[in-house]
This record gives structure tokens, sequence and C-alpha cells, in this order.
């Protein structure tokens, strides 16, 4: 093959994964934990959707012929990878993101070496467009995993199948004889949930958000009321390690007073002053008690995104990425 056939295949191939890459990025949207996110991920989305007409173009300049399959083939892998993913925690699918995004970092660098060898430099300047654009969604991506990883409320959140097909990856790892039951119901309610179409998740996100401001309260305050009471039995009987569980449950859902936050007087604190406290938090779990408790007390967005842009500090210190 000639070296144009080679760069034609290549540009080909790109135009097929970055088409995928932009509708990835778009379901992402819908998953999105703050405002920021959701418009990182749309502005990502919009960049993969020119840079799809930046190597078609490149592609006609070379002699080849764009065809009107590979977008719609691009479409229809994205569509399959969300509904597949459904099935699958939200760790797995955004480590096929990261696989996604390391493919088209590769192919790019690939090219980029081709259309150097071959004198090509508009193709060589739109690789190194491309390598750039990849190594920082490759970053991102492993920041987000990372924040997963530091048990944090990560940049996305799961659909409620993902909870569920979660919920199975950690009871897989806990005592058989408590778990077995509850393990093989929710395999169950993944399994029919994947054969579920897109029409009918959307149904039942629909009738769970129509639920009224009450019932969803009366249902958080059971929850938090019954946590509580297992915590205090707990510890009147000295069982330490459930009364430890009792009290994550309870951060998880905010139920914590204003005296068991790390921060004192968090109550009190102005926005300013608690995103200055927060920047001198140092644990994933301080930071992610106070994310949940702002999320439930307090719904102050700008306190909420200082708190996770801390925790995603502390994950790119973990991940060794530079801040």
């Amino acid at each position: 093959m000639t070296d144009n056939t080679k760069l034609i295949n290549q540009l080909r191939a790109l135009v097929l994964l970055t088409q995928t890459e932009e509708q990835v990025a778009r379901t992402r949207i819908s998953q999105a934990r703050t405002d920021a996110v959701r418009r990182e991920l749309t502005e990502n989305a919009d960049n993969a959707a020119a840079r799809t007409i930046e190597i078609t173009e490149q592609l006609r300049a070379l002699g080849g012929v764009p065809d009107v399959v590979t977008p719609a083939i691009g479409r229809l892998s994205a569509v399959l990878k969300a509904t597949f993913e459904q099935a699958a925690p939200l760790e797995e699918a955004l480590l096929t993101d990261l696989q996604l995004e390391h493919q088209l970092l590769d192919r790019a660098t690939y090219l980029k070496v081709l259309a150097e060898a071959a004198g090509q430099t508009k193709t060589q300047q739109l690789a190194e467009k491309l390598i750039g654009a990849h190594k920082a969604t490759v970053e991102w991506l492993t920041v987000v995993l990372a924040e997963e990883a530091l048990g944090g409320p990560a940049a996305l959140q799961p659909t409620p199948v993902q909870k569920v097909a979660g919920g199975v990856a950690r009871a897989v790892n806990a005592p058989v004889r408590f778990w077995a039951n509850t393990v093989n119901n929710a395999v169950d309610t993944v399994r029919h949930a994947g054969e579920e179409t897109s029409e009918r998740f959307s149904a039942v996100g629909d009738r769970a958000s129509a639920l009224t401001g009450a019932v969803r309260e009366t249902l958080t305050v059971g929850r938090a009321a019954s946590l509580r009471r297992a915590e205090r039995i707990a510890e009147r009987e000295g069982d330490k390690d459930a009364a430890h569980v009792a009290r994550e449950a309870r951060e998880e859902l905010g139920d914590v007073t204003a005296d068991e936050l790390p921060i004192k007087g968090y109550d009190s604190l102005s926005v300013q002053d608690a995103v200055k406290a927060i920047k001198q938090l140092k644990t994933p779990h301080d930071i992610n008690v106070i994310i949940r408790y702002e999320e439930t007390h307090k719904a102050r967005a700008n306190v909420a995104s200082a708190a996770q842009t801390q925790l995603a500090a502390l994950a790119k210190e973990a991940v060794g990425v530079d801040s």
C-alpha cells in the first residue's frame, strides 16, 4: 500500500471512532453531577463533532471518499455501548470510555508518524491536534475513575441500573451466607433490566422523578432513623464495626448533624468561608461528608463544586496527574 492509502485508512477509522466518542459524551451529559461537568461534557461532544468535520475534510484532501455509513456506525456503536453498559457498574462503563480514548490517541499518534514520513504537513498538524485532545480526555477519565476509587461522588453519577450492578459487584466480596439471596435477586434484576429498551429506562426514570418531595423526604427520614437506631444499638453492644457501617450509610445519605462535620461551625459559614475551609480538607472521607451534607441540607452549587474540585485534586495526586 502507498503511504496515502495508509493515511486514508487511518483517517476513516478516526472518523468512525470520533463519531462514537461524540455520542458517548452526549449520553454522559445526563450523568453529570454538577453544572460545570455538564458544560464540560457538552463542550467535549461539540469538540468531537468539530474534529469529525476536520478529519473528513483532510480525508477528502488526500483523495479519500468519505462515506455516509461510517457516521451511522459510530452513532450505532455509541447507542449499543450505552445500552449494554447499563448492566455494568459505572467504573466498568468509564473503563470502556477510557479504552476508546486510548485507541483514538494511539491511532492519532500512528497517523502523525505516517504523515510526517509522507511529507503531508496538514495531516501531521491535524494528528498533533488530535493527540492533544485525546491526552486531555484520557487524563480527565483517569481522574474521574480515581475519584470513584477514593469513595467519593465522582464527576459522573451512575444510572439507577448501574447502581444495582455496582451493588452486585460489592456484594460478591461479602460473606456468602449473608449476601446470597441479595446477590441472586440483584443479578436477576440487572439481567431483566438489561433486556429493557431505552424507552423503558426513560419511563422508569420519569415515574421515579414524579414522586412528590414529601414522599421522598419520608423515605429518606425512615432510612436515616433506622440507621441511627442501628448505630446506637451497635455502640451499646460494643460492635464497633457495625456502628461504623451504620455511620457510613448515614453519611452517604447526608444525615449527619453539623457537629459531626469535619469543619467546625460549618452551618454558620458564608459561601466564601465554606469554600476556603473545604480547600483545607485532606481526606476523601471528609470531603465526601461535606458534599453529601451540602447536597442534602444547603444545596449551594458553588460550595458543592468547590468540594468536588478538592476531591478531584486528591484524585489527581493519587494517579500522578499534575494539577
